[in-house]
């Protein structure tokens, strides 16, 4: 799957508790441009968390059309991921974006790219972005070896995908369902 640089994205779910958390370095080729970006939000009346990974515009382009299939299948999150990716797949213009969402509820995560993929994580962690694969990589170890809420696991494996990845910092903001 695609990595994009510039930011990393890290979705955990465990025990009925699904924390999404990024970073929040945006960058310019080579250049910080901002250090302090929300890349997570909450949606459908705080029922569900969507991280977003790419170009900015992009990105919160796909943001808002999942958010509005999200309210035209009354919170069936598979569905209006599933509805979502074949638009992007199909639409002209949609299939140019350069992003990848995760999106989750407290059942489930799913990441959506434009490649047409909806994918739901075997173990309920995935990490996207140029800092995703250490972030996840961290999050399995710490979901394997520790007795951490889904939070700070997102937190703690953030913060090494930092250490590691430049494309990452440490302005880490982490939301919860």
């Amino acid at each position: 799957m695609e990595q994009f640089h510039g930011t990393t994205i890290l979705a955990v779910l465990k025990d009925g508790k699904l924390a999404i958390g990024g970073d929040g370095q945006v960058t310019l080729a080579n250049t910080i441009m901002k250090a302090n970006a929300r890349k997570v939000r909450t949606i459908y009346d705080g029922k569900i968390l969507v991280g977003f990974a790419g170009a900015t515009a992009d990105a919160f382009t796909l943001f808002e059309r999942f958010e509005v299939k999200v309210k035209e299948y009354s919170g069936d999150l598979t569905r209006a991921a599933v509805e979502l990716a074949k638009d992007w797949r199909t639409d002209r213009i949609l299939r140019r974006l350069e992003a990848m969402l995760l999106v989750g509820d407290n059942k489930k995560i799913l990441l959506i790219s434009g490649t047409g993929d909806v994918v739901e994580p075997e173990q309920g962690v995935v990490g996207i972005g140029s800092g995703g694969n250490y972030a996840y990589a961290a999050a399995l170890a710490y979901l394997d070896a520790a007795k951490l809420s889904a939070k700070e696991i997102v937190e703690k494996s953030l913060k090494i995908a930092a250490r590691i990845c430049i494309y990452t910092n440490d302005g880490i903001i982490v939301e919860e369902l």
